[in-house]
């Protein structure tokens, strides 16, 4: 069973920031998949990682981000 994630993510502002924030995010283990998106600047992430881990991959990234509630 996958859990789904979403994420804030401000600081992106091009085409690439999406691909770079959605790289660090499939590499990090138990990702299914993801989607990031530049408008509203946030992510869907499914799989079995946890949100911390997440949150700190995107900001290995060069970017913030934040566990939506």
């Amino acid at each position: 069973m996958s859990d789904t994630v979403e994420l804030a993510i401000t600081g992106m502002t091009c085409n690439h920031c999406v691909a770079r924030t959605a790289k660090a995010l499939e590499a990090v283990p138990g990702v299914d998949s993801v989607e990031v998106a530049l408008e509203p600047g946030g992510a869907v992430i499914t799989g079995r990682a946890d949100a911390g881990v997440l949150i700190d991959a995107v900001k290995g990234a060069g970017y913030s981000a934040a566990a939506k509630s």
